[in-house]
């Protein structure tokens, strides 16, 4: 394990894109791209609550508002504009986003207020390059991290309480178990080249690669909380991991890190 980058107050939803890792800090309400030799830059700050990001086809930068229950887009100049009011379909706090090949993104609630708040269940939207929102996925567990297949036939969502990754066909909707995960809570989630998927685990402080039903191939462990992972394209493929410390004793100084490892197969899919 490398570490790329220390000091970030809350890190999530790591991206590969254009040759270098994009990744949210919620706790700084920024957004971050962070180059291969450690350099980072800032390229959006959200006042409100940046939760998770992806890309459009043609490269502008989603980003969910959580805060705000709305999706932004990035324009070329670097501004922020509205792409979709999420607010009608949910008031509870938005999650993770998945853009689609067409520029369909799907975005998903969790369905009640973390971490105080009762139990009840998330959703899943597809808000369309025009910014209409259609419900396409309800009765879900904590929905978390998404990604769609490398065929981008299937969307995949990590469901956190429910102990799996469930699969859904694009188009028909088809609902299925991906992948069973007995004692973890899969958060973050990415395709590789294999067509496996690695989870990244915050209670249990480690990322797994698994295949559809479950076999595992491969844990790699953290000394903090593992909250989401990316994978790099091309050759020398990197596994990136963003984590830091969750529950006990609050320290004084941001836990964040990005780390990277080795990884067997290179991303594929999206994000």
């Amino acid at each position: 394990m490398s570490v790329l980058m220390d000091g970030i107050v809350f890190g999530e939803s790591p991206r590969w894109h254009d040759g270098r890792l994009w990744f949210s800090d919620w706790g700084a309400n920024q957004v971050i791209v962070l180059d291969a030799d450690g350099g980072h830059e800032v390229v959006a700050t959200v006042d409100s609550f940046p939760m998770c990001i992806d890309f459009l086809p043609d490269g502008r930068l989603l980003v969910v508002d959580s805060g705000r229950q709305r999706l932004l887009r990035r324009e070329p100049d670097g501004s922020l504009v509205e792409h979709a009011d999420l607010s009608p379909t949910s008031r509870k706090p938005w999650n993770d986003i998945v853009v689609d090949e067409r520029g369909n993104a799907y975005v998903n609630s969790i369905g009640f207020d973390f971490p105080g708040g009762e139990f009840a269940p998330g959703l899943i939207v597809k808000v369309t390059p025009d910014g209409s929102v259609t419900r396409v996925a309800d009765d879900l567990a904590f929905p978390n991290g998404m990604a769609i297949s490398p065929d981008g036939g299937t969307l995949v969502v990590a469901e956190s309480y429910a102990n799996r990754l469930t699969a859904y066909d694009i188009g028909t909707g088809n609902r299925r178990v991906w992948a069973d995960t007995p004692g973890d809570h899969p958060d973050g989630i990415c395709f590789d080249a294999e067509g496996a998927i690695w989870y990244a685990d915050v209670g249990n402080k480690h990322c797994v690669r698994v295949r559809a039903g479950g076999e595992v191939l491969a844990t790699v462990g953290l000394d903090r909380g593992a909250f989401a992972c990316a994978l790099s394209r091309g050759d020398d493929p990197r596994l990136f991991v963003v984590g830091q410390n969750w529950g006990g004793t609050e320290s004084a100084s941001p836990s964040g890190q990005v780390v990277a490892f080795p990884a067997p197969a290179p991303g594929a899919g999206r994000p």
